[in-house]
């Protein structure tokens, strides 16, 4: 069967109203029913959450759920966007179990969710005989403004804390690798959100200049498949 990326569960469509409590919005169907789904994502969603965009939303049949709707992808000018922050990890593992993302291609083992230390864990853990253990790190990214996709969208002192994490491992002698998955499809260059987090920007360089590696690229979205296309130019400067 040939890999076509990470399937989008069945989804409804509707127009976002609002966005609020940073985990809820509102939504009204074609039928004019308004209906409040779970917003899988924690950051800002800065230009990713504009009233009256077209939006798609999944259902869960878990009765144990407060909210049965989840939000997964929005329409904004130029490019679907994915806003569900748990897609990323999915889809970049099974990008690499596919040997679709070529700086880490050839692993023979893949663990998600690594504890690294006792205060850290990290999404991914590749291994092969004879080679360098490579800690993978994950961050989804929304945000792009004139072109330039930039991450985080709002200040992250968990991300820091990962950079540092990444940091030490190479230090050791493993890969380290930060891998910014652009759920969008506008993006031309990758950049530190520097006048959003400039501590985490600073990390980033920091990270960089110690061997840590990025990584970073773009899917394309429709509203059956996420699947990673190209891989996006970085600029720290």
């Amino acid at each position: 069967m040939t890999y076509k990326g990470f399937r989008m569960p069945q989804l409804t469509s509707g127009i976002l109203i609002q966005r609020y409590k940073r985990f809820l919005a509102d939504i009204e169907l074609e039928t004019g029913e308004k209906v409040t789904a779970h917003c899988p994502n924690s950051g800002s969603m800065k230009g990713c959450a504009i009233p009256g965009s077209p939006v798609w939303f999944s259902k869960s049949d878990n009765p144990k759920r407060k909210y049965k709707y989840t939000w997964e992808l929005i329409k904004v000018p130029g490019t679907m966007i994915g806003i569900n922050t748990l897609v990323p990890n999915k889809l970049v593992k099974l990008s690499i179990e596919n040997n679709l993302i070529k700086p880490l291609s050839g692993y023979e083992k893949v663990k998600a969710e690594v504890k690294t230390s006792s205060h850290t864990r990290l999404d991914l853990l590749l291994e092969k005989e004879g080679e360098k253990k490579c800690y993978v790190e994950i961050k989804n990214c929304t945000l792009v403004e004139e072109e330039a996709a930039m991450f985080p969208d709002a200040v992250t002192t968990r991300g820091q804390k990962h950079l540092d994490e990444l940091e030490r491992l190479v230090s050791l002698g493993h890969r380290g690798v930060i891998f910014f998955l652009i759920q969008r499809m506008d993006a031309s260059v990758f950049k530190p959100a520097e006048m959003i987090d400039k501590v985490y920007a600073e990390k980033l360089r920091k990270a960089v200049q110690k061997g840590v590696e990025i990584i970073a690229m773009d899917a394309v979205i429709n509203l059956e498949w996420i699947r990673i296309r190209n891989t996006i130019a970085v600029d720290l400067d």
